[in-house]
């Protein structure tokens, strides 16, 4: 069957999805074979293969759309003891700390037409809770964070688990593991990160059934290298040459369309290799999801709050003199730090995007494929892996019943919202002189991933943007800072 890549205008008009009848499930299943996909062309808007015409399900206070020069609510204030520029995890920690703990009053200005930055999610036409910018999963060792976040949610146990559909013609596909089909090919359906399963399914002789028996079989493939020098000497001194051409080759090659041999080391040494049978995807002793959406935490932290005015559709650097001059002790700064500086005449930061194409399908047992995540490791396709907000547990009950469901083919590209920092040494030398740059910039406090160059997962941006708060607004707070570990980067 063909099955075609919907796109759809930005609009708040309804936008009708064809239904497409697939099979796209595990086992033994009768199936309806799909020819390959094509690689679908990026335009300049980003959300063309996406249907964001209708969003439900979050609540707004219309005066977030007035604007700041026309409003003397905004324009004629004088009382304003922050200006917080980006309503995501940062700017809302800042505002919701400011006015609870030290009753100061923030203006949020954000040029989106949303809160929530990339945590951002909605209830689409087709009744299923979607993420506007990518798949997000809560999970954190940090009591300070878990704590928190409560405060605003209540939370639904959930532990995340990714799978890789490897493709079996190829070196290393296998002949084990779940049998899937997907665009007229076969897969093993294997657990990501690597595990001892992972390498029973792919190389069947390997017949590992302890530890130190899987132990064993990387270390006799591992390089032994102190001091590797890039992405791929580091993914070999871990999984040897089969497990790294599997799995970690080309997905690196597609996500950041780079070789690991031309990425810093960093940049798979945070990534396991397992030697037990343990298939979740992270480790953290608090692994939830909020019960009512991401968006409803941010709601909860900031809505209703007379210390709080929020304007949206607001592009800080439009109104940068007016905005400034109104914030009585910080203007507080989560965008891009070379946007800040975009005047300076200095190199753009890079950055990678994501581009994410819906679907609508009502296959047979009421699931396109066997998992909320399932990514697509091999050069054979050139979405990065495929999402199935189906299978979240916070779903609304009509979404679960539902015999349809919706999917995203996610690609990696170069332009569009930044999502990842490109880690290599050009990079952190231009990083270098921003943050230099920031450091000497008065009155204007720089916070969060973008302004840091560096990706964080959700804990590790509510705990910096806490810590943050602590270090400039609160004279007895310690100056030390929690050590937030490596974060997960792309999925």
């Amino acid at each position: 069957m063909n099955v075609p890549y919907i796109t759809y205008a930005f609009a708040l008009v309804t936008t009708q999805l064809p239904v497409i009848q697939t099979k796209s499930s595990l086992a033994d299943a009768p199936r309806v074979r799909e020819p390959e996909a094509t690689m679908p062309s990026f335009t300049e808007d980003e959300w063309a293969g996406m249907d964001v015409s209708i969003r439900r399900g979050n609540d707004h206070d219309p005066s977030w759309f007035a604007g700041v020069e026309n409003d003397p609510r905004v324009r004629d204030a004088t009382d304003f003891d922050l200006v917080i520029v980006g309503a995501g995890i940062s700017g809302c920690v800042f505002a919701e700390r400011a006015s609870r703990e030290l009753g100061l009053k923030s203006l949020i200005v954000d040029k989106r037409d949303h809160i929530g930055g990339n945590c951002y999610d909605f209830i689409n036409g087709k009744g299923f809770r979607v993420s506007q910018y990518g798949v997000h999963l809560f999970h954190t060792r940090h009591e300070r964070v878990w704590e928190y976040v409560q405060r605003f949610s209540e939370w639904m146990p959930y532990e995340h688990r990714v799978k890789g559909a490897i493709e079996r013609r190829r070196e290393g596909g296998g002949t084990g593991g779940k049998k899937y089909e997907h665009d007229g090919r076969e897969y093993a359906v294997v657990p990501i990160p690597p595990n001892r399963d992972t390498i029973n399914a792919l190389f069947p002789g390997a017949d590992l059934k302890t530890d130190d028996e899987t132990e064993a079989w990387l270390n006799e493939r591992r390089t032994v290298n102190e001091n590797p020098k890039n992405g791929e000497e580091s993914a070999l001194t871990r999984a040897g040459p089969e497990l790294y051409d599997a799995i970690f080759k080309h997905y690196t090659k597609k996500q950041w369309d780079k070789y690991p041999e031309e990425l810093d080391a960093s940049v798979l040494a945070r990534i396991p290799v397992r030697t037990n049978t343990d298939d979740r995807y992270f480790s953290d002793p608090h692994q939830a999801l909020p019960k009512d959406g991401y968006t409803r935490i941010f709601e909860n932290m900031i809505m209703g709050d007379p210390n709080i005015t929020v304007r949206l559709n607001t592009d800080f650097f439009e109104h940068r003199e007016m905005l400034s001059a109104k914030a009585k002790r910080f203007v507080v700064f989560t965008g891009p730090i070379d946007a800040y500086y975009a005047s300076q005449g200095l190199p753009k930061l890079e950055y990678r995007s994501l581009r994410f194409f819906e679907e609508y399908h009502e296959p047979e047992g009421g699931f396109y494929q066997p998992c909320l995540q399932l990514n697509y490791p091999g050069p054979e396709v050139e979405h990065t892996r495929i999402v199935e907000y189906k299978h979240k547990p916070n779903q609304p009950e009509a979404a679960r019943t539902s015999a349809g469901t919706v999917i995203f083919k996610e690609y990696s590209c170069d332009h569009g919202e930044p999502y990842y920092p490109v880690p290599n040494p050009a990079n952190r030398e231009l990083y270098e002189k921003y943050r230099d740059m920031a450091s000497k910039e008065p009155g204007v406090v720089f916070v969060g991933r973008l302004a840091s160059y560096k990706y964080f997962n959700m804990d590790q941006a509510f705990l910096n943007a806490l810590e943050i708060f602590d270090d400039v607004m609160c004279a007895d707070a310690s100056s030390a800072r929690t050590p937030l570990g490596e974060p997960d980067g792309p999925k």
